[in-house]
């Protein structure tokens, strides 16, 4: 049997990044070097132990082109996230959707893309 213990995502400023999926998430940073950073969910949370931790870690180059792997996410108010993604940082992004469609794309400070969900009902 295999879990996923972590999604790793290449960073240019492995904290920088960190700082912005940990508040995006609501997370704790739990584990910095110059070359890494982890991130995970709230010590003693429903969530701890059981998703996936977010690693970043440093590399040289930029991203280029779309990713081929992204987060959903399930907010609880689609626009108000939106909103409070964009104060963080995020830009909203064009990857070939059209206008029906019911989730947002956004991107994170170093481009890599992710989508807001709608508001379950």
């Amino acid at each position: 049997m295999l879990t996923i213990q972590n999604v790793t995502f290449d960073a240019r400023d492995p904290l920088a990044l960190a700082r912005f999926w940990a508040e995006t998430l609501k997370w704790r940073i739990t584990h910095t070097d110059d070359d890494e950073v982890v991130v995970e969910p709230p010590a003693g949370s429903s969530l701890e132990g059981v998703v996936p931790d977010l690693v970043f870690i440093r590399v040289n180059d930029e991203k280029i082109t779309k990713n081929r792997l992204h987060l959903d996410l399930r907010p609880d108010v689609q626009g108000r996230e939106v909103a409070r993604l964009e104060l963080l940082g995020a830009r909203r992004v064009e990857i070939g959707q059209d206008d029906q469609v019911s989730w947002v794309v956004l991107a994170d400070p170093e481009g890599n893309e992710f989508c807001i969900l709608r508001t379950l009902e």
